[in-house]
C-alpha cells in the first residue's frame, strides 16, 4: 500500500554495510542490483577512498548505472583553536572529493554524541561551527556543492537550524537523519519539521522509545518494526522538502542507552530544552515498549566486533538492509525505478 502521492527516489546508505567492508564498486553495484534510484557513501573504506582518480571512478560506476550518488565527510568540529585550522583543510578536502564524485553534497557531522562536545556552553560549539562553515564558503559555492550538516546526537533542532541561517543557508543545509533526535529527546517528526527548509537528504531509521526507571530507554531496531511513523513523517516531508531522496539506513545491533532525564544531572546539557518539544518525545516514551525481536548486539561504537560474531553481525547487516529496502518500496510507497 502506498502511503504517499508523491514517489521519492529511493537509497541506501553504505554506512549499514560497513561490517563487510565492501569497495565502492560493490556497494554500487549491490545497490544497483537492488533496483534502487540512489546511494549515499558514507564512511567509505575502499582503499582508494581518498585517491581523487578513485572519485572519478566511482561517479563514472554510478552514472552507468543510474544511480544518484550523495556523499561526504564526517566530524567537523575542531575539539581545540588549535585545531581550527586543519578542520578547515578537511572540510574543504571533502567538498573538493564530493563535487569529483557528482554529490550535489557534502556531509558533515558536528559531534558524535552531545556529551562528546569540547568543554564550554552549547553556543560557544555553535558558533565555531558558524565560523568553520564560512571559512569555506567560497569553495563550496565555487564547487556548486552544499555542506549539509547531520542531525546527530547533539544539537537539539532548533539549534542546528539556528547554525545554518547564521552560516548562510545558500551554502549550508541539513542532512535528517530520523533515527538520531530520539537520542536528545525530540521527536524525529518534530525535527524534520523544524528543519524542513534546510533539509537536502532524508535517512530513515527506526527506534523503540520506552519508559525507564531512570527516564527513557532508546534503541535501534530494523525498518518498521520500531516506534516511529514514517506514514506521517513521509506524508510532512512530502509537503515540506519534497525535493529529496530518501535513504534506508538501519543502524541496528546495538543494545538499549539509557537517558535518565528524571535525575538532575543531566539536565546540565540541556539548559535550553523546550517544555513542548520534550512533551512530544515523553508522548513516543510512553507509547513504546523495549524491542522483542531477534538481533545480534555485537555492534558496539569504539569497539571492534569479535571474530567469533562476525559473520553474524555481517549476515544481520546486509538482512536489515534488505529488509529495509523492502518495507520502503512496498509499505511506505517509495522509489521510482523498480516500478519498471
Amino acid at each position: 500500500m502506498n502511503l504517499t502521492d508523491h514517489r521519492f527516489p529511493l537509497g541506501i546508505n553504505t554506512y549499514c554495510l560497513r561490517a563487510l567492508r565492501w569497495t565502492d564498486a560493490r556497494l554500487l553495484d549491490f545497490a544497483a542490483s537492488l533496483q534502487l534510484d540512489a546511494i549515499f557513501l558514507q564512511d567509505s573504506l575502499d582503499p582508494k577512498a581518498q585517491d581523487p582518480a578513485h572519485w572519478v571512478e566511482v561517479r563514472e560506476h554510478a552514472a552507468r548505472l543510474g544511480l544518484k550518488l550523495e556523499t561526504g565527510g564526517g566530524g567537523i568540529l575542531p575539539k581545540t583553536a588549535e585545531e581550527f585550522p586543519r578542520a578547515v583543510a578537511t572540510l574543504a578536502k571533502n567538498i573538493e572529493r564530493a563535487k569529483a564524485m557528482g554529490s550535489r553534497f557534502c556531509r558533515g557531522v558536528i559531534a558524535s554524541e552531545r556529551a562528546a562536545l569540547p568543554p564550554g556552553p552549547i553556543e560557544q560549539h555553535m558558533e565555531t561551527t558558524v565560523r568553520l562553515l564560512k571559512a569555506v564558503r567560497s569553495r563550496a559555492m565555487d564547487a556548486g556543492v552544499k555542506v549539509i550538516i547531520e542531525v546527530h546526537k547533539d544539537l537539539l533542532a532548533w539549534e542546528l537550524r539556528q547554525v545554518v541561517e547564521t552560516a548562510g543557508q545558500e551554502f549550508v543545509g541539513v542532512y535528517m537523519d530520523t533515527g538520531n533526535p530520539v537520542f536528545v529527546l525530540e521527536s524525529p517528526v518534530h525535527t524534520l519539521e523544524t528543519l524542513a527548509p534546510h533539509i537536502c537528504t532524508l535517512h530513515l531509521r527506526d527506534s523503540v522509545v520506552y519508559e525507564h526507571a531512570r527516564g527513557v530507554a532508546v534503541q535501534w531496531v530494523p525498518m518498521g518494526e520500531g516506534i516511529i511513523d514514517f506514514a506521517a513523517l513521509l506524508a510532512r516531508a512530502a509537503v515540506l522538502c519534497p525535493q529529496v531522496n530518501v535513504f534506508i539506513k538501519p543502524i541496528t545491533g546495538r543494545p538499549p542507552q539509557v537517558l535518565p532525564y528524571l535525575e538532575a544531572g543531566f539536565w546540565k546539557g540541556y539548559p535550553d530544552m523546550r517544555a513542548g518539544d520534550l512533551a512530544k518525545f515523553l508522548a513516543l516514551a510512553r507509547a513504546g515498549r523495549p524491542y522483542e525481536g531477534h538481533m545480534v548486539i555485537e555492534d558496539l561504537p569504539g569497539k571492534p566486533i569479535p571474530e567469533q560474531f562476525l559473520a553474524a553481525v555481517q549476515f544481520q547487516q546486509k538482512d536489515h538492509v534488505e529488509r529495509g529496502v523492502e518495507y520502503g518500496k512496498k509499505t511506505l510507497g517509495l522509489g521510482v525505478k523498480w516500478r519498471g
